[in-house]
Parts: C-alpha cells; sequence; structure tokens
C-alpha cells in the first residue's frame, strides 16, 4: 500500500463512518415519527399477496412505466443504484491498492458485462430525467409544472450525486484499463475501454478516482441524513413498505373502492356505542393519522404526477395532493419533538403533557403544535379549508402516485372531523345533508315519488314483494328516480332489461340513499345511519338467498361503489354489477342486438366511480361499439372516438366527493375544461355512465353553447337507440319518450 493508498483508505473511512452514523440517527427518528400514528393492524394481513404486490410494483414498474420515456428512465436509475451499489462497495478495495475488486464475483466477465450495461443505461436514465425536470422546471412560463412546489434543489442535487456516481464508475475502469491492470475484455466492456483510451497511464488514479465516488455517496448518505423530510431521496428506501403495506393489495390497479370507516384506536368506530371524550372522530392533529398515514407522508417523492393529474389543481384550485401531503409531512416532523416528548391534546383539548416533560422541547416544535390542522392564514393552519374542500375523491391522484400513498382516505378523515366535531363545512352542502336526513335524498324530492320515472312505460316494473322471484334487484338511486334527465337513463335501462328479458324488480318507496355524498363529505354518522337501513331492506329483500345470487344493477357508480365495497362493513354482502355491464353482456350474448348505427360521432367519458374506483373500462365501450356499428360487421362501421384523457387518467366532471351540491367559487369550472375536451374530438354524442357526469357535462356543453350540436346521454340511452330505432313502425309506448329524448 502507497502512502496514496493509505491517504485515501483513512479518508474514505473517516466519512463512511460519519455518515453511516447520521444515517443510522436519522433512520432511528424516521421510525419514531412514524410510530406516533395511530395503530393500523390491518395492514399486516395476507403478507404472501403484500409481498408480491410490492414486487411486482417496484421491479416491474408498473405505475412508472404509465409515464413510458420517464418511467423507462426511472427503472434505468434504480436498477442502476441497486445493482452499482456493488461497485460503490468495490470502490473501498480499490482505495486500499488500484488492483482491487469484489471477492469471487469481481474478475467475472459476467460481472463485467451486467454492470458495464447498467452503468451505461444508467447514465442515459439520469440525464433524461433531468432533461425531463429542467423541462418542466417550474419557472417555465409555457406549462403548469408538476413540479410546483416541490424542493428543487434536492431533486437536482439527488440526480447530480447518481450521474457522478456512474461516471465515477467508468473513469476508475478507464484507470485500470490505461494502467494494464483491467480484467474484463473489450466485448463486454467497450465503454470503460474507450474511456480508458483517453486516460493517462496513471497508477494513482483508480485509488484517488475511487477516493472521490466514496466521498460523492457519503455526502449524499449526510445531506439526506440532515434531511429526514426529504423524499426525492428516502423514497427509494421507504417506497417498498410504503406500497407493501397499502390497503387492498390484492386489488388491480390503486387500491381504491370504498372509503376506509372511520377508525378510533385501531378498529372501526362505532358510533351507537363512541364515546366523544375518549373516542377519536376523524383526524384533527397529525398524531391522529395513522402510522401508514405518516409513512405515506414520509415516502412522498414530489414527483408531482398526482399534481399533474387532479382536476383541481388543474382548474387552479388551492388544492395539489403533493403539497397537501408535504404539509402535513413538514408538519409531523417539526411537531415531532413535543410530541416524543410526552405531548399532545386529549379529547377535551386539554394538554398532556406535564411542564417538567415540555421543558427541553425546543421552542419552534412547541410554535407548530399550537397550530391547527385546518385553519386559513390567519389561523396558520397547517391546510387551508379551501384546500380540503376542494377534493372531488376522484383517484386520479391515488392511481397515478407511483408509491401509493392513499390521498382520499387523508383527505376525508380530516373532513370527518370537521364535520362531526367543527360542524365546519361549505354553507351550501348543509342543505344536501338536511335533505338526506329528513327525506332520504340529495335533493328533498318526496319519498313517495320515487317511483313517478315507471309512469308511461309500455310494461309494468315488478316491486320487491310483489314478485316470488327475480334475477336482479335494479337500485334506482336518487339521481335515477327524481332527477329528470337521470330518469330518462332509468327508463332506457327498465326498457332494455325487460326487452331481454331479464327478471328484475325494484324497492320502489323502500330505497333511499346509499348515503355515498354524506360520506364524502365527511358525515360518517348520517352515512351509518342510511346505510344500516339500506342494508336491512336488502336483506330482506334477499331474505334466503347465497351471495351469488344477491344480485343488484345499478346505474349511478357512487351506488354502485358503495353498494358493492362499503356496505360490506355493515353486513351487506352483494354481488353488484354497473348498468353497462350488464348491457354488454346481454349484446355479447345476443339478447339485445344494435340495428341502427351511431351517427356523427362519438366519444365516452369515464366517469371515475366506474373507472377508476372500480376498473370498469371495457364494459361500457363494448356497448357503445356495438352502438356504433349498429350491427354492421365491414370496415365502413363508425367506431368510438377516446377523449385524449381516458380509462386511468379521465378527467374528472367535478361532481364526486359531494361537489356535486357545493359550488364552484375558484378557478375554472372542471366540468367545462372536460367539456371543452370533448368537443375537440369532434363528437356529435358524448357518452356517460353516470347521472353526476350526465348533470355536469351537460351543464358543460350549455355553458359552451353547444347544446345545438353536441348531446351528452348514458350509454344505456345510446344503446336503446340502436336496437329500437326511432320509426313508424316502432309503437310508442314501447320506446319511452323520455328515454329516446
Amino acid at each position: 500500500m502507497g502512502s496514496v493508498q493509505v491517504v485515501t483508505t483513512v479518508l474514505a473511512a473517516a466519512i463512511t463512518v460519519a455518515a453511516v452514523w447520521l444515517a443510522v440517527r436519522a433512520v432511528l427518528r424516521m421510525v419514531s415519527v412514524i410510530r406516533l400514528g395511530q395503530p393500523d393492524p390491518e395492514r399486516f394481513t395476507d403478507r404472501g399477496t403484500r409481498l408480491r404486490t410490492m414486487l411486482v410494483e417496484t421491479l416491474g414498474h408498473t405505475r412508472m412505466l404509465r409515464w413510458s420515456v420517464v418511467g423507462a428512465a426511472h427503472w434505468f436509475v434504480m436498477v442502476a443504484f441497486i445493482v452499482l451499489s456493488l461497485l460503490v462497495l468495490e470502490a473501498y478495495f480499490e482505495v486500499v491498492t488500484p488492483t482491487g475488486g469484489l471477492p469471487v464475483i469481481g474478475s467475472w466477465t459476467v460481472y463485467g458485462l451486467v454492470t458495464e450495461l447498467i452503468g451505461v443505461l444508467g447514465v442515459v436514465g439520469i440525464l433524461v430525467l433531468i432533461a425531463v425536470r429542467l423541462a418542466n422546471r417550474p419557472g417555465n412560463p409555457k406549462r403548469r409544472s408538476r413540479f410546483t412546489g416541490s424542493t428543487m434543489w434536492q431533486g437536482y442535487f439527488v440526480e447530480a450525486v447518481v450521474l457522478a456516481v456512474l461516471v465515477c464508475g467508468f473513469l476508475i475502469r478507464g484507470f485500470k484499463v490505461a494502467t494494464d491492470h483491467f480484467e474484463f475484455p473489450f466485448w463486454a466492456t467497450p465503454v470503460s475501454h474507450a474511456v480508458g483510451n483517453l486516460l493517462p497511464a496513471w497508477s494513482a488514479g483508480t485509488s484517488v478516482t475511487a477516493l472521490v465516488k466514496i466521498a460523492i455517496s457519503m455526502t449524499w448518505v449526510v445531506v439526506i441524513a440532515l434531511n429526514v423530510t426529504m423524499g426525492v431521496a428516502w423514497h427509494r428506501f421507504a417506497a417498498f413498505f410504503n406500497i407493501f403495506f397499502k390497503r387492498n393489495p390484492g386489488r388491480p390497479g390503486s387500491g381504491l373502492g370504498g372509503l376506509r370507516p372511520m377508525m378510533s384506536r385501531g378498529k372501526p368506530l362505532d358510533l351507537e356505542e363512541a364515546d366523544p371524550e375518549s373516542d377519536q372522530f376523524g383526524v384533527a392533529h397529525v398524531e391522529q393519522f395513522t402510522w401508514k398515514g405518516l409513512l405515506d407522508f414520509t415516502t412522498c417523492t414530489e414527483c408531482g404526477r398526482c399534481q399533474s393529474q387532479c382536476p383541481a389543481w388543474n382548474t387552479g384550485k388551492p388544492l395539489s395532493p403533493k403539497l397537501l401531503v408535504l404539509s402535513l409531512r413538514d408538519h409531523a416532523y417539526a411537531k415531532a419533538p413535543y410530541l416524543l416528548a410526552g405531548g399532545g391534546k386529549d379529547a377535551s383539548g386539554e394538554e398532556k403533557a406535564s411542564a417538567e416533560q415540555l421543558a427541553k422541547v425546543d421552542v419552534l416544535a412547541l410554535a407548530e403544535a399550537n397550530r391547527p390542522l385546518i385553519g386559513g392564514a390567519a389561523e396558520n393552519g397547517v391546510i387551508d379549508p379551501d384546500v380540503l374542500w376542494s377534493c372531488t375523491t376522484c383517484g386520479a391522484c391515488v392511481e397515478q402516485c407511483p408509491v401509493d400513498i392513499e390521498h382520499i382516505d387523508h383527505i376525508v378523515d380530516m373532513r370527518r372531523y370537521q364535520v362531526l366535531i367543527e360542524s365546519s363545512f361549505p354553507a351550501e352542502a348543509g342543505v344536501m345533508l338536511r335533505n338526506l336526513e329528513n327525506k332520504g335524498n340529495p335533493w328533498g324530492a318526496p319519498p313517495d315519488t320515487r317511483e313517478d320515472w315507471t309512469k308511461g312505460l309500455g310494461f309494468e316494473v315488478p316491486r320487491v314483494g310483489e314478485v316470488d322471484d327475480f334475477e336482479y334487484l335494479f337500485w334506482v338511486g336518487c339521481a335515477g328516480a327524481f332527477e329528470d334527465r337521470a330518469k330518462k337513463t332509468t327508463r332506457a335501462v327498465a326498457t332494455l332489461l325487460h326487452e331481454a328479458g331479464v327478471s328484475f324488480a325494484i324497492l320502489g318507496e323502500g330505497e333511499t340513499c346509499t348515503g355515498d355524498p354524506a360520506r364524502r363529505m365527511g358525515n360518517e354518522f348520517l352515512f351509518q345511519m342510511l346505510a344500516q337501513q339500506n342494508v336491512e331492506t336488502l336483506n330482506e329483500a334477499f331474505e334466503g338467498r347465497e351471495k351469488s345470487r344477491r344480485k343488484i344493477v345499478a346505474t349511478c357508480p357512487h351506488c354502485f361503489n358503495t353498494l358493492r365495497n362499503e356496505y360490506g362493513q355493515l353486513g351487506g354482502e352483494f354481488e353488484v354489477v354497473h348498468h353497462t355491464q350488464l348491457l354488454a353482456h346481454l349484446v355479447a350474448t345476443g339478447r339485445l342486438v344494435p340495428v341502427q348505427p351511431v351517427d356523427g360521432g362519438l366519444t365516452y367519458h369515464d366517469p371515475c366511480y366506474l373507472g377508476r374506483h372500480n376498473r370498469v373500462f371495457t364494459p361500457p365501450r363494448e356497448v357503445l361499439d356495438a352502438a356504433v356499428r349498429g350491427g354492421a360487421a365491414d370496415g365502413r362501421a363508425g367506431s368510438l372516438i377516446e377523449l385524449p384523457r381516458s380509462q386511468e387518467r379521465s378527467f374528472c366532471c367535478g361532481a364526486g366527493g359531494a361537489r356535486m351540491w357545493m359550488e364552484e367559487r375558484i378557478g375554472r369550472r372542471i366540468n367545462v375544461e372536460r367539456v371543452e375536451e370533448a368537443l375537440s374530438t369532434g363528437a356529435r354524442t358524448i357518452a356517460v355512465g353516470c347521472p353526476f357526469c350526465s348533470t355536469m357535462l351537460n351543464d358543460g356543453v350549455n355553458g359552451k353553447g353547444a347544446a345545438d350540436r353536441v348531446e351528452v346521454v348514458d350509454v344505456a340511452t345510446v344503446l336503446l337507440r340502436s336496437v329500437k330505432p326511432a320509426g313508424p313502425e316502432k309503437s310508442a309506448p314501447t320506446v319511452p319518450a323520455e328515454a329516446g329524448a
């Protein structure tokens, strides 16, 4: 060992020891903060599925690859980070001697070939990511950047370190080539040999460059250890755990669907027995999130994919899912010293810690502890109320997040406390909640008019109890029973089922709201009251039937989602399908035969609660494709025109999350933006599969003055027109006037 190697070895050891000590301290701090969260025992179930899902999402990069070039570049960088960690380890041998290398595998040609290939692809990948970050920098006036609000220096720092480490790897190999100490042939490592041909035969070059490589790597460790909220770096480790502990790991896609029940001390809260003095009603303080919530905040990569897809953010609202998570993360870590010292408030708002416990707590942590979780600028709140109430719960953020952060669950938990304890929510939504409580529907319509939509049909619609048996219970829903446009869909579906010979029955006045808008608003008490009533009614209607014969068809995706995914929490187990699924089956089996093609072009808007939340993308398109072709089998038939943002990336209509009953006062209207996108396709017909979407898009079309050239109708109405085209040979009572309107 020469003098150069002595110096490089000592320096490498010193910086490594310091970096490792700081890293261990940082990890312990992060774990201590995450453990402040509430229990969540369901996260430990089905570990085999969780492990499989985590490996598929991380190694397969299933979320990131939706972004094509960026996803591929990130995959190469991830693989380079993991595999080329061996080259960082090898650098510790190379600072000791220029001819050093990893024991056993360090001289294998396969090892040289694989690391060479990964190194090259890693350099290309990180250069692509740097270019993407620069092109999308927040200061670029030409676009609304997904990096707005991200800590940009951290991203640039991490990318620069990755590039520098990869370059150092090739320089080390190049010096070995130049000094004739390289063990791999040219065919396996052509880039290293090419670099070596450009470098001088400096005997100490290998050890010095290895020290630089170690110094850069350990500097990275030191920087992230001193910045525990540096998600752009820490996600490389935390993401594996966050994905492993995601809810519904076996569910396709993002794991959306039903909301989690309101929890207290790790168990679903029974509102009939709950005690406001001891039980937790939603989230009022950051430590009242579950430990998985705090892990979510810690894991955020600040990539902004959620932000780029959020309909609120894209229409000038203050909500950015990313910035909401970052605000909660920064607040949690700033407040942590106070909480770790025993601080906190009980249910009555009294301080739990003694003066002695808080005596040594930093004054900044104490100040952070006094901030309200929800509050405007005047209150120095962590989350502004306009941010909280801008969310449509469309799920675009959860769908696109590469590390499975559960934004919607956290937003609804904060809403629950605001509604149930603080009685603080947009005033106009109060009318909807009162209507639900008093009339059983959001519009406040008389319950005895629920069956009015059946008037004028050319057949009888049977009620449960009036027939001995039926295959499907037709859940009409509040919109389908009371809202004029939605009633057209209800009549169309009933007519199609009748034409196809499907046996069905309705509850009539026995049906009430599923409680979806109340739950998304945060009024869990009202939701449970409505849901328990419906579960009791449905269980009575299906009495004596096994689950496979307890079939429900619903036209509203919000009803469909609640019945399918949330009523099980209250003892209601049913087989629930959306009407487009049933209609697609009837068309495929020949029980409904489209004969009249749709003229003028047709496009389809994916409802959030049908598509993203429940992965129903294909059936509506199958129905519409059959209607567009109208039975034609040749290539002259038309085809469905896809919107630029469709399926998983469908843009929300703006009605979800109970926003249907709240005024949109900030920024542009979400429904108008979606309508503009639909108008750009040139289609004369915009098909929908949701009554809320129908209302919002119709309003948008009217607002754009396009009602004379574009029509918004449900998939069922499109199919009905194709199956039974208007004409003198068709009797008027058979095709309801409203359904064909």
